[in-house]
């Protein structure tokens, strides 16, 4: 080879390896720029959130988490948003944020969201599910309740029957447990609410025998004397006590 032809082959060399480091310097400063950029992304929408959660501003709260989850993509910051969108219930978007997956790893509020989400939304059976995780983890009267309530919706006396006895038990005086069903909204003591509950199921296991279920029934008013559910239910077997005579 002359050297002529040496010198063009090596001037190609050069050329082609001066094309690829430019290629990559030029690469690596966009991934530099890229990383910057979406670094300062997240420490504007962490600052924003924090604002919008000191001015009580829900939607610029959900707003802030959303470019979050994308830009951070951590479960925790998912889980977070489920819980703002279940708090101000928006079930199906907090449902739609994690899934509704039974998944006995996922976070305390995560199975939260799931829970409150899947009962508001009238799923029982898979409300269920992740109430019986909740339970496993911290079992309390609270949870027994609601997973009573529950298995009395799905036609399982006999399990919620367990839960009314375990949440019986350890039940205390200062406990409450809120009703909806008339206006304005109001609370008993949940003691008495269990008692409600447990005549219901007497009734539903015999229904020949309604004297039991409303002794129950008049223990749980005697708790709480403005109980309407429970005077509603009352009232509703002694006419049918009446009637069957």
């Amino acid at each position: 080879m002359g050297i002529k032809n040496y010198l063009i082959v090596l001037a190609k060399l050069l050329f082609y390896t001066m094309r690829k480091i430019i290629a990559l310097f030029v690469l690596f400063s966009t991934f530099g720029t890229y990383a910057q950029s979406q670094t300062a992304l997240t420490k504007h929408y962490e600052a924003y959130y924090q604002q919008m959660k000191l001015q009580g501003d829900t939607q610029g709260m959900i707003n802030a988490l959303t470019h979050l989850s994308i830009l951070k993509n951590q479960k925790e910051t998912k889980d977070t948003l489920a819980y703002i969108y279940m708090n101000n219930r928006q079930y199906m978007q907090a449902l739609n944020t994690i899934g509704i997956e039974n998944d006995i790893n996922a976070s305390d509020i995560a199975v939260q969201v799931k829970a409150v989400s899947l009962k508001a939304l009238r799923q029982p059976e898979r409300a269920i599910e992740q109430f019986e995780i909740m339970y496993k983890r911290k079992a309390n009267p609270y949870l027994a309740y609601e997973l009573a309530d529950l298995y009395i919706q799905t036609g399982n006396n006999a399990t919620a029957s367990i839960y009314i006895t375990n949440g019986l038990s350890s039940v205390k005086e200062d406990m409450k447990q809120a009703f909806y069903e008339s206006q304005p909204p109001y609370e008993v003591p949940l003691k008495a609410a269990f008692l409600q509950m447990k005549a219901l199921i007497q009734y539903n296991n015999d229904k020949d025998n309604i004297d039991k279920a409303i002794v129950l029934l008049n223990e749980a008013l005697a708790l709480a004397p403005d109980f309407n559910l429970a005077k509603i239910t009352k009232d509703a077997l002694e006419k049918r006590k009446t009637e069957g005579k």
